[in-house]
């Protein structure tokens, strides 16, 4: 007898896509098998959906994805469908209410029942609801299917206690909780002994750090820590948030060799009022002296944020301060979201919501400048030598162009002549820019060099025998990949 299939599907965040990962090695250890690519909707055995709450249509596109399911759940009487993640921990009986054939709905601080909940659900044939209020245990003990075998997420806390009055996460991921630094560099270190070369640290609000454990500098130091790491060549973090972000972060950053050029940093709104009135705890002053000494220390850094337009009570003349912080700070790349009002959340029900229509001519606008200063500081790349470390899948016309595509130091995407050598993901490769677009780089010359890597060797080993689970069983976190990042939604993980 065949073993089951399984399929996650996630939305959402960065948090998210780690806890898919953790998702993916529970029902590994199970016993079920990934679907295989390719096949046609409805054909997994397990079909899980891992949820975000943030953007209004969240809802919409879950119970429209449900609904295609339900007839071919329908002909196939042992398929079972799970729902997770931050629109389960708020949603609760509505989706069972709503979606009748839907066999368990778990939340956010127990991700590690799903095994257990579908088993369950299966004996008793009925819907299985288990949402608990608290977290049970730190999902780093978990089993994880780490989508990379170069790169990896390593989370370093969970929840928020942030109060923004646009974001409903904090309540749905409760309360900020860090896991201890021994624990954080034990599972570091067990990856690059794995073949991981780069890491990306992940908290929701990434540098508040040590607020759990007592020590403001907590952050700084585990940088610093990771640059000790021998073998790991690249770390990366998200998301910090301005009022979190001190001077010793800085240095950490500028200092320690493996701690990549890039930073992304949530702007939100350029306005002081708008800011006021999102609890955002900096004004647009803060935010700029932030940027100037990011980019007196490391003049090479990319800096990216995040930022909502529309907000209620926004004026013409706040979202003109917006554009000045831009233009000002001139971002490699800004995720940009027109205010979405969710349920729960103070500024749902803050008057002067502003029209649709002025919305989508303002974001039109700020789209605009973004584009322009993002090609420009690309331009500004055209002829520099960069090593770039190769990606799985980063690259959607590289078999027709016969490139390849990866990151540079600073996280700017680079397509790239193919080497007359074989190149692995996880390798190597310095390449000079010829060409810069808004939204990535070009390398039209044969490339300067290949460096063949520990991470390209364990990409060639899990890629030569049938998918197996790759875990870590450290006592507290998981890790993901962080090639490609779907741009994430405002006011989660990117807080």
């Amino acid at each position: 007898m065949s073993a089951k299939t399984y399929e996650v599907r996630t939305y959402g965040c960065q948090m998210n896509v780690h806890d898919s990962e953790r998702l993916s090695g529970l029902l590994e250890d199970a016993g079920y098998v990934r679907a295989p690519e390719g096949r046609a909707e409805g054909e997994a055995d397990i079909v899980v959906f891992n949820t975000c709450a943030v953007r209004e249509n969240a809802d919409n596109r879950l119970y429209g994805n449900l609904g295609r399911l339900a007839p071919l759940k329908a002909k196939r009487p042992g398929m079972q469908i799970a729902v997770g993640g931050c629109l389960a921990q708020k949603d609760r009986d509505t989706i069972v209410r709503k979606a009748p054939w839907v066999d368990v709905v778990f939340g956010t601080h127990n991700i590690g029942r799903l095994p257990v909940l579908l088993e369950r659900a299966r004996v008793r044939e009925e819907a299985q609801v288990e949402i608990a209020e608290s977290l049970e245990a730190f999902p780093s003990t978990l089993p994880t299917r780490r989508e990379s075998a170069y790169a990896a997420w390593v989370s370093i806390s969970v929840g928020c206690n942030n109060t923004c009055t646009f974001c409903i996460v904090p309540a749905l991921r409760g309360k900020e909780k860090d896991r201890r630094p021994g624990d954080i560099l034990a599972e570091v270190e067990a990856l690059v002994a794995e073949g991981v070369t780069e890491i990306t640290l992940l908290g929701q609000n990434v540098n508040a750090y040590g607020s759990d454990i007592g020590d403001r500098e907590a952050f700084s130091k585990l940088l610093r820590a990771c640059g000790s790491v021998e073998g790991l060549e690249r770390v990366r973090f998200t998301s910090p948030h301005p009022r979190d972000f001190t001077d010793d972060v800085i240095a950490a950053m500028a200092e320690t060799p493996n701690v990549m050029p890039q930073l992304h940093m949530p702007l939100q709104s350029g306005s002081d009022r708008v800011l006021r009135a999102m609890r955002r705890s900096y004004r647009q002053e803060r935010f700029l002296g932030i940027i100037g000494k990011v980019r007196a220390a490391m003049p090479d850094a990319a800096v990216s944020t995040d930022i909502i337009v529309g907000f209620p009570g926004e004026t013409e003349e706040d979202f003109e301060q917006t554009l000045h912080v831009v233009r000002e700070s001139r971002f490699a790349q800004a995720f940009t979201f027109q205010y979405s009002k969710r349920p729960g959340t103070p500024a749902a029900e803050m008057p002067d919501q502003i029209p649709k229509a002025v919305v989508q001519e303002r974001y039109e606008r700020l789209v605009a400048l973004q584009e322009e200063i993002s090609w420009e500081e690309n331009k500004k790349q055209t002829g520099r030598v960069l090593e770039v470390l190769v990606a799985e899948g980063e690259g959607r016309k590289d078999g027709a162009t016969r490139r390849l595509s990866g990151r540079a130091p600073d996280n700017r995407l680079v397509h790239f002549t193919r080497p007359e050598e074989p190149v692995r993901p996880g390798d190597m490769v310095t390449v000079e820019v010829s060409y810069a677009a808004p939204h990535h780089l070009l390398a039209e010359g044969p490339p300067k060099a290949v460096r063949r890597t520990r991470a390209g060797d364990a990409w060639e080993r899990r890629n030569a025998a049938p998918a197996a689970p790759s875990e870590v069983m450290l006592g507290l976190p998981t890790v993901g990949a962080p090639p490609p990042e779907p741009a994430p939604v405002a006011g989660c993980a990117r807080d």
